[in-house]
């Protein structure tokens, strides 16, 4: 499939276009809680209310639009900070990873940094960094090298700051050098991430993982991954298509 689409050469954003000459992969990671369990038949009868189905994380291609990996924990509950041994198991060198938030872990900064991948984050409003120096600082835009963590997690990143409709937007990247990522780009790129938000809208709402067949863990596994193929086939298709 990914085959075909290099070979369609598909229309892209200007970003991804520019993002893929200079990035071996663009990729977007996030997870996602299941909808509930049905109760009809089985084990699941006697409980007093629906459980969740689990919880899901996937890594995206935000180029071909096709996942890298898929992720499946049973306990609903799951952080998405639990997963990121997984991921960087399988992130290769010389990638760039867009991810939100909740994701954000200074200790797995360092790790990223170290293998080469670089990275794009929001930043919190209660970020504690100490200022290196400005690199870009004008009234709507501030992109600053800065200081974040302390002891062994303590390292550089780039903290960029830009007003947008009376809001101010936090971002974060561990590429220091604004030539190889100009501040515009970390915007803009940031903001493919909701390819992923797309796609899981695709999998739970269009293609039926919104509802459960049933409640064994077994079951679930294999409808979540079949749900996946399906949304490869589908995003292949749509590709030919259009």
């Amino acid at each position: 499939m990914r085959t075909r689409w290099m070979e369609r050469e598909r229309p892209l954003s200007a970003e991804l276009v520019w993002a893929a000459e200079r990035y071996r992969a663009v990729l977007a990671v996030d997870g996602s809680t299941l909808d509930a369990l049905i109760r009809k038949i089985g084990l699941l009868q006697d409980l007093p209310e629906n459980p969740l189905a689990g919880r899901m994380t996937a890594l995206l291609d935000l180029c071909t639009r096709l996942p890298e990996t898929i992720w499946y924990e049973n306990d609903p509950k799951a952080h998405d900070q639990g997963f990121w041994l997984d991921i960087l198991s399988v992130v290769k060198s010389g990638s760039l990873l867009i991810f939100d938030k909740g994701y954000i872990n200074f200790a797995i900064f360092s790790k990223l940094t170290w293998a080469k991948v670089k990275f794009i984050t929001r930043g919190k409003t209660n970020l504690v960094y100490t200022l290196e120096r400005a690199i870009i600082q004008t009234a709507a835009v501030h992109d600053y090298l800065v200081w974040i963590g302390k002891d062994e997690t303590r390292q550089q990143v780039r903290l960029i700051e830009i007003l947008y409709r009376g809001k101010w937007y936090r971002y974060m990247t561990n590429e220091l050098d604004d030539k190889k990522l100009p501040t515009a780009y970390v915007v803009a790129l940031y903001w493919q991430r909701w390819r992923i938000e797309d796609a899981y809208n695709i999998v739970k709402r269009l293609l039926g993982l919104a509802y459960f067949w049933c409640g064994a863990q077994n079951a679930v596994e294999m409808q979540v991954w079949a749900t996946w193929l399906l949304y490869a086939v589908l995003i292949d298709l749509t590709d030919a298509v259009a």
